[in-house]
């Protein structure tokens, strides 16, 4: 089976599996300020093309005018019901969209920002936009969860770019130059394993 019908097959699956868990998060989302239910934001695709993510809106409405594009597990933009969405990754699920119109894979290096891939070294970046990002890779097994490391820090976007970010471009690479079915099935496997328990 190609990775494409696989993305497409399982997404639909996945969508449809979810969907209850899908509209409890939107209502309560919706209840406690009102706001969108998803978070909009720009990524970089494969070839870089410039697409906006579906997710789970975790914060308040402006948070993107209040602060940086890292966010700590104390940062005081997270709404109620976002921080507990973020804690048990709720927060991606609406990717499988993305995954369904073909803008995102199930398995690839986690998308960026555009003023983050900037900053990329220019090797680094043309390796790894030369594959689809993904809802999980090999540095989302490493660092399931980033807030708490980012947890306390004055300038949680920094702690980002010394603590996390090289560790993820090298895995990023890693992921692109090993990439097979095998490794994908692998990655999915734990990243499903790491969720639940």
């Amino acid at each position: 089976m190609g990775k494409r019908l696989f993305d497409i097959i399982f997404s639909i699956f996945g969508l449809v599996i979810s969907s209850p868990v899908i509209l409890v998060i939107a209502v309560l989302i919706k209840k406690e300020d009102k706001g969108p239910v998803f978070y909009r934001g720009k990524r970089v695709g494969r070839n870089g093309e410039i697409f906006r993510m579906f997710k789970f809106r975790t914060m308040v409405s402006n948070a993107d005018k209040i602060g940086g594009p890292s966010t700590s597990a104390d940062d005081p933009r997270l709404t109620k019901i976002g921080k507990f969405i973020r804690d048990h990754n709720l927060d991606e699920l609406p990717q499988l969209i993305d995954v369904l119109r073909g803008k995102m894979s199930f398995v690839g290096p986690r998308p960026e920002v555009p003023s983050e891939v900037e900053t990329y070294p220019e090797d680094t970046k043309k390796i790894i936009l030369s594959v689809k990002p993904g809802l999980t890779d090999l540095a989302t097994l490493e660092d399931v969860h980033e807030e708490e490391i980012l947890r306390g820090a004055a300038d949680p976007h920094q702690v980002y770019r010394e603590k996390i970010k090289p560790k993820k471009l090298k895995l990023a690479v890693e992921y692109v130059q090993k990439r097979s079915f095998f490794l994908d099935f692998k990655i999915l496997v734990k990243t499903v394993f790491k969720a639940l328990f």
